[in-house]
């Protein structure tokens, strides 16, 4: 039973991010990514990680999306077609990403691929064990990630602010 809902969260999730990139309306894209967050939750569930699920319901699905939203709305797509940004600013987002990749190519290589069972223990996604890794073993990552985020918002704002001169 288990694997076939498996089978079925997966096709779910990758058929919800296959709308999220081919749909036209940016309305229809966040609520298709919403269905996308709700499938891996339930991908969460099944590897006995409520506490992620729900994290990432309340997280992702919630208040990311209304802020997805909110930005969409407050865009206005419809008015007139972007300006060019200059090329400092195209500079800064550009290292933004590559810092990005960098740290999630950093991330993938330290990981260890383990064959067998990997769900040993009953208490594998509770909050005390996922807050003692996170503390322990990956607390620069977790802190340098962070700080990533916190620039890479940083650019988003001012990639998507308008430019005080032509007003």
């Amino acid at each position: 039973m288990d694997k076939f809902l498996f089978l079925f969260l997966a096709v779910v999730a990758i058929a919800s991010a296959l709308a999220v990139i081919f749909t036209k309306n940016p309305m229809y894209s966040v609520l298709y990514l919403i269905v996308t967050f709700f499938s891996i939750a339930g991908h969460f569930v099944l590897l006995n990680a409520h506490f992620l699920a729900i994290v990432n319901i309340i997280v992702y699905a919630g208040a990311i999306m209304v802020l997805f939203l909110f930005v969409i709305m407050l865009l206005n797509l419809n008015k007139s077609p972007e300006q060019h940004k200059p090329f400092y600013i195209q500079l800064v987002a550009c290292i933004a990403g590559g810092l990005l990749l960098v740290t999630l190519v950093g991330a993938i290589r330290g990981t260890a691929i383990q064959h067998g069972d990997p769900l040993i223990g009953s208490d594998i996604g509770s909050v005390e064990k996922l807050g003692q890794v996170l503390f322990t073993n990956f607390l620069l990552p977790f802190e340098i990630s962070s700080v990533l985020f916190l620039s890479a918002m940083i650019g988003a704002v001012m990639l998507g602010k308008k430019n005080l001169k032509d007003n």
